[in-house]
């Protein structure tokens, strides 16, 4: 059943798109009329022989339109016989002799439209017809090569966006999955350390790393996912550092319930809070806290990540301003992704430890919505099924604290 009903809707596609393109070649050649009817109209007020704007119009437009109505069938002669560099000599051969077909029966129709309106019948003689099919035959051609050009301009153009889409893409999918090698490089070296002095916490530490390998294996091939969906990644992570720093690690996350369904790019935030805690949780010996925030500023979505370590200034090394692996990609995604319209920070908090900040664009996660959508309030956030979060770790309201 769903097969007939995706073919319908791909069918539906199909028509509305072919009824789009025929209401814009007749929409052009409608309005080149109308320019060669006011021409031709300016042209008469000059003379003694002034013609009716109503005629000029009536004239040019059934004129142009005899080019209207074959337009369709040379583009589907350009797309048929299209012009590549291993076939050229002989496609262009078959546009020579089509090209010239229809321009000596557009030649035609056009003489026989001007005989019509200027009452000149002695234009359909046979000497005088194929005199003037000659004299004009080369504007004929013009037209023709003006549509098989246009034709392939458009496909070359297509073609040139799906390669750059193409080429975006597989950059994007390879700085997201340098992030996959560096963080198992990083878990499984505490696990490492945790076999033989806590065997019970690295035990639980694997079951929590395939738990967050399978999320992420779940949206692999996913560039963007809902933020509700970007906390349940981070909610697995967090669960694999609490095994690890025990209770040296506290954590809050506050979020705007409005901004659960924004997108947001995959893993965005593990890398921020795996920084936070290697430079300022596991720096200190006494425990530390990071905290995530999730916001709205106006048409952005804020997200913060927080630390009470020492901050920037005082770090001992540059990796905790430049990031190393998992802030440089994170710089290199979003750049990938929003271009110039985000924004990346990382600075000291005035109240102690160090905040990364981002802002992008307040994208609604329902591919239907197209654009910046204003969300309503009403939603909450829920944790994983089967991975119920502490209290002292439950979303609260973007105004509370931690």
């Amino acid at each position: 059943m769903s097969r007939f009903v995706d073919e319908g809707v791909v069918s539906g596609g199909a028509r509305r798109e072919r009824w789009t393109r025929l209401a814009l070649v007749w929409g052009v050649w409608t309005l080149v009329g109308l320019f060669f009817a006011s021409q031709l109209y300016v042209y008469f007020a000059r003379t003694e022989k002034a013609v009716p704007f109503a005629k000029s119009v009536a004239w040019q437009v059934l004129a142009v339109y005899v080019f209207a109505v074959s337009t369709p069938l040379v583009l589907w002669l350009a797309r048929r016989f299209r012009i590549e560099r291993s076939n050229w000599r002989r496609r262009l051969c078959v546009h020579l002799l089509a090209g010239t077909m229809f321009a000596v029966a557009w030649a035609v129709c056009h003489i026989t439209i001007d005989s019509l309106f200027s009452g000149e019948a002695k234009l359909l003689s046979p000497v005088n017809l194929a005199r003037n099919v000659f004299v004009m035959l080369d504007k004929e051609l013009l037209v023709y090569w003006i549509v098989v050009l246009t034709s392939h301009a458009a496909v070359y153009y297509q073609r040139y966006r799906e390669g750059e889409l193409r080429a975006s893409q597989a950059q994007l999918q390879a700085l997201k999955m340098q992030l996959h090698p560096h963080f198992l490089f990083n878990a499984l070296h505490a696990i490492s350390a945790l076999v033989h002095s806590d065997p019970d916490a690295a035990d639980k530490m694997i079951a929590r790393l395939g738990d967050f390998l399978r999320l992420t294996l779940d949206a692999s091939a996913t560039q963007e996912v809902p933020l509700r969906r970007e906390l349940e990644f981070l909610d697995c992570y967090l669960e694999i550092e609490r095994v690890r720093f025990n209770d040296r690690l506290t954590t809050s996350i506050e979020v705007d319930p409005r901004v659960l369904d924004c997108r947001v790019p995959n893993l965005i935030l593990q890398p921020l809070v795996e920084n936070a805690i290697r430079h300022g949780v596991s720096q200190r010996a006494a425990p530390g806290h990071v905290r995530v925030r999730a916001e709205r500023r106006g048409d952005a979505l804020r997200l913060e990540v927080s630390d009470d370590g020492a901050g920037l200034s005082t770090a001992p090394s540059s990796r905790a301003t430049k990031g190393g692996v998992g802030l440089s990609n994170t710089r290199a995604r979003l750049r990938q992704l929003y271009g110039a319209a985000y924004r990346f920070e990382l600075a000291d908090d005035p109240r102690g430890g160090a905040t990364a900040t981002i802002e992008i664009p307040l994208l609604d996660s329902n591919p239907d919505a197209g654009g910046v959508t204003r969300l309503d309030l009403g939603d909450t956030y829920a944790p994983p099924p089967g991975r119920p979060t502490r209290p002292a770790e439950q979303p609260r309201p973007a105004s509370s604290r931690a």
